[in-house]
């Protein structure tokens, strides 16, 4: 081999080698929520291939996806729109690119056999995970039936334990989401839904939310990813596919189609036309902009984080208003 032709094919490997480090897949964290499962119906299908973006999805029990986001093991994670700010309060900041659902019944307050409504709470012990989402809800629910934090104790429990301190009879109720929170319902007979995320729709987004730094190189490979959803969606939606999509989704998480179908019911999850209006700034719930500054307020109130976080930054909704 001549000194030219040895030259010219380290530089073809050299080029290689290159364009394989920027061809690197978009790493993806998700985890056991219905709206984030969906994802699964994308991966399964080709869906990725199809619009032409590599991506490499990552499991994960939940908090462990917000601890390799943050340790920058990850490009994006799906997480709920509070949560995307106690991630970014840490340091590991993110923009909420798309909502993938809102909770519409999945999270609870579900009642130890006695306990038939919220105003049944008063100086009763109440198990949630401080902090987390459900906590919110529980505050709402207070709120709703003219109480206050102050009016139960609140026991900190984490999500996935609530169906075993309900069982053991330390708490009078516990917050959770599925499939805890579907859990406590079957382990405790005579337990009961007393509140749920549908009483307050918007007040749980679920959303993918990715690094700046890479929503900055790779937009429109972000975009890709996106109408990759899209079709996923609707592959859910499209009742010819739709049995054969949940057997995805319920395979995922090692349950029956059968089963799963109840979770799918207690999340909405978006069409974009659909979600295109929760992207538009406003106040209250309708919006995410109006229910994450709710979620802030409620982070800042339980010393989740001190200051308050400049909401707008952690969305852009331009990804999916160009689709």
């Amino acid at each position: 081999m001549t000194m030219k032709k040895r030259m010219l094919g380290s530089l073809f490997a050299g080029l290689m080698l290159a364009g394989n480090a920027i061809a690197e897949p978009l790493k993806i964290g998700y985890s056991d929520w219905p709206g984030w499962v969906a994802w699964e119906i994308a991966i399964e299908k080709k869906m990725f291939e199809k619009v032409g973006v590599e991506v490499q999805f990552e499991w994960f029990d939940y908090v462990a996806s917000m601890d390799a986001f943050a340790a920058n093991k990850l490009d994006a994670v799906a997480m709920t729109n509070g949560d995307a700010l106690v991630t970014g309060s840490t340091g590991a900041q993110n923009v909420m690119i798309l909502i993938n659902d809102y909770s519409a019944g999945n999270d609870m307050i579900v009642g130890a056999p006695g306990i038939n409504s919220i105003k049944d709470l008063k100086g009763k012990k109440v198990g949630v995970e401080v902090g987390f989402v459900d906590h919110l809800l529980l505050l709402n629910a207070l709120g709703k039936n003219g109480m206050t934090e102050a009016d139960v104790e609140l026991v900190n429990v984490p999500t996935n334990e609530t169906p075993q301190v309900l069982a053991s009879g330390q708490v009078d109720a516990v917050g959770a989401w599925q499939p805890s929170s579907g859990q406590a319902l079957q382990l405790v007979p005579g337990s009961k839904r007393i509140y749920s995320s549908a009483d307050e729709p918007g007040l749980i987004y679920d959303v993918l939310a990715v690094s700046p730094s890479s929503l900055s190189a790779h937009k429109e490979e972000w975009k890709k990813v996106l109408k990759a959803w899209y079709m996923a969606v609707d592959y859910l939606n499209d009742p010819k596919t739709r049995e054969e999509a949940i057997s995805i989704m319920a395979a995922r998480v090692g349950l029956s189609a059968e089963e799963y179908k109840g979770f799918i019911d207690g999340t909405k999850i978006l069409t974009l036309k659909e979600a295109k209006p929760f992207m538009k700034k406003a106040a209250g719930f309708k919006s995410l902009y109006g229910s994450t500054e709710i979620a802030d307020q409620f982070n800042v109130d339980n010393k989740v984080y001190t200051d308050k976080q400049p909401v707008a930054s952690y969305i852009d909704p331009s990804l999916m208003e160009s689709l």
